[in-house]
């Protein structure tokens, strides 16, 4: 019975694109990025901190996108107070900086990756590096790839990555 289970897990892993890490095979069914992660549940950090950023508009727009989405969960690793000050209007300007470090130009299907630098929406480049059928990205484990939206795709990470 362990052996059944044990085959079953992995050829479930396997499947999954990266082994190790859950891939969605959702659909966009015309949703865009902030419909999608707003109807998730996971995500109310991430769609208040766009809110207060002003950045829903652009993420609503047409893209393509890729965007790195830490959940709720990451955002409350952050030190206590962080998410509160960051969502205080004097902020917004260091809160867009964060929030688009999390976003690429075009759409990376989780096929697509590689180790390399990639250029994010603000400027910056993060550390994408794929070892052992693991992908990080500077400091955050991919926990789920492949995420459709109309207007791109949502690949969720367990840690807030910070710009320099």
């Amino acid at each position: 019975m362990k052996t059944i289970r044990i085959l079953t897990l992995t050829a479930l892993l396997a499947t999954s694109g990266f082994f190790g890490i859950a891939r969605a095979e959702t659909k966009p069914a015309g949703k865009d990025i902030v419909a999608v992660a707003s109807g998730n549940g996971s995500f109310n950090t991430l769609v208040a901190a766009l809110k207060a950023a002003g950045l829903v508009e652009t993420l609503q727009g047409p893209g393509p996108f890729t965007v790195f989405a830490p959940t709720d969960e990451a955002f409350a690793k952050l030190p206590k107070g962080t998410v509160e000050d960051l969502l205080k209007p004097e902020n917004k300007a260091k809160l867009v900086a964060i929030l688009t470090y999390h976003v690429v130009a075009g759409k990376v299907m989780a096929a697509d990756v590689k180790t390399m630098k990639a250029k994010t929406v603000n400027g910056q480049s993060l550390n994408l590096k794929v070892a052992g059928g693991a992908v990080t990205v500077n400091n955050a484990k991919v926990v789920m790839t492949d995420v459709a939206a109309s207007n791109g795709v949502i690949h969720v990470i367990d840690t807030v990555v910070l710009p320099k």
